[in-house]
């Protein structure tokens, strides 16, 4: 039997459809409030409304938990790879052999740009923010491929390939761009992380070998980044997706949300809090200290999550990478020697254990990022190489979804009244 809500104002009275997901989480259907009772709902930054169904990604941020299709977040840090995560979340099972194989030469043969594409990066000025050149870089791949409006099953893989090889070509070459240093092509010899890397550090004369823990490090940081179901630039891309504007479109939209410094930005704040920490001379006690403070102003970044009450199990698995690559690269940075003093103190000290504000996955991936050599400025495009395999799962899901409708939010207008037109010589 159906359960129901019901919802009276005034003489009306309205029975709701509770829908229950499969973990049996409680939602209220409201598409029929407003025909039937002439009501909207108010909820700012949508913290309490669900706007589609979607079984791609699980969380339970009161029992620090987050499954992708289904398998558990740990399971896939210890047993997969970033590309497998990547098929699992675009076509919601883990692949077989044949698949990864096909799925991984398709991102070989994708990972070269149409030459054209270096006059586009000419363009830009040399101190031209990454984040900016991967949005337009994305939706300028609409220019070479038009195909990408209307794809079947075929079309689909292609083009989803085709996106997650080129994503990071194209932050490769948006870094480089920064620098004034020349483009470096792809080498097909190498897998997805290490030839990404080597499009970032190598030079003509001198080509970058990275080590396998930095690799692997980094392999991890893109697959526990790759979704975590509707936040700002997954919306962002169900929003714009839902016009049916294209895939590249729709993604680069999700791009621009990432970068914003609430969103994306967060790994960015944990660096550059650290470098205001080492410039001013504060230890890490003093620091907590200000941060317990409520009337200092100072926010200690890095810690807590907005959507888990307990852990953040990014932050667990990160953890342990970073004790052991630290440790293993052997790297002497007076900004990661405070920030494993805060993590420490932190850990052990009953104001931040009682909250349970723990370090969370920003922390982690920016003391980790920063021991590999990666640049602050470049952070949140390492994070938008890590969604763009959720990104498009989001996107296939909602065109897949029968009855499809484009988003059109309500609101509650607070303007004036009617006025009327004044000519300019009565007006005060």
């Amino acid at each position: 039997m159906t359960r129901a809500a019901k919802l009276t104002f005034e003489d009306k009275t309205i029975e709701l459809p509770v829908i229950e997901g499969s973990e049996g989480e409680l939602a209220v259907d409201i598409t029929q409030l407003r025909a039937e009772m002439g009501l909207i709902t108010l909820d700012p930054a949508f913290g309490n409304t669900g706007a589609c169904t979607s079984a791609i990604t699980y969380i339970d941020g009161e029992k620090g938990i987050l499954r992708y299709r289904g398998y558990p977040i740990e399971q896939l840090a210890e047993h997969s790879s970033f590309i497998e995560t990547a098929w699992l979340l675009i076509f919601g099972k883990l692949p077989t052999r044949a698949e990864l194989d096909r799925f991984s030469a398709q991102l070989t043969a994708h990972a070269p740009l149409h030459e054209s594409f270096k006059h586009h990066f000419e363009g830009f000025p040399v101190n031209a923010p990454p984040m900016a050149m991967l949005s337009a870089m994305i939706n300028t791949l609409s220019c070479f491929h038009p195909e990408a409006q209307d794809l079947d099953e075929a079309a689909f893989f292609e083009e989803a390939a085709r996106l997650v090889s080129k994503v990071r070509t194209i932050a490769a070459y948006s870094y480089r761009r920064s620098l004034g240093l020349p483009f470096i092509y792809p080498d097909p010899k190498l897998r997805y992380v290490a030839n990404f890397l080597h499009m970032m550090f190598s030079m003509p004369y001198d080509q970058h070998v990275a080590t396998r823990e930095v690799i692997e490090a980094l392999n991890l940081i893109l697959l526990l980044h790759a979704d975590h179901e509707q936040n700002c630039s997954t919306s962002t891309v169900r929003v714009v997706g839902s016009s049916r504007a294209n895939l590249f479109a729709s993604c680069a939209a999700g791009v621009s949300a990432l970068w914003g410094p609430l969103h994306g930005g967060a790994n960015v704040a944990v660096l550059e809090m650290l470098e205001a920490i080492h410039k001013g001379g504060m230890s890490a006690e003093q620091t907590l200290a200000l941060a317990k403070d409520k009337k200092s102003g100072f926010k200690l970044m890095g810690f807590g999550h907005r959507v888990y009450k307990n852990f953040d199990p990014r932050a667990v698995i990160l953890k342990r990478s970073a004790d052991k690559v630290l440790g293993q690269l052997g790297v002497n940075d007076p900004l990661l020697d405070i920030a494993r003093r805060l993590e420490e103190l932190a850990l052990s000290d009953s104001y931040f254990v009682e909250r349970m504000l723990y370090p969370n996955v920003d922390f982690y991936s920016g003391i980790l990022m920063r021991a590999m050599g990666i640049p602050t400025n470049m952070f949140t495009v390492i994070f938008a190489i890590g969604r763009m395999p959720g990104w498009i799962a989001h996107w296939k899901e909602q065109h897949e979804t029968e009855g499809m409708r484009i988003a059109r939010p309500r609101q509650i207008y607070t303007g004036p009244r009617e006025t009327n037109y004044l000519p300019m010589a009565e007006r005060k």
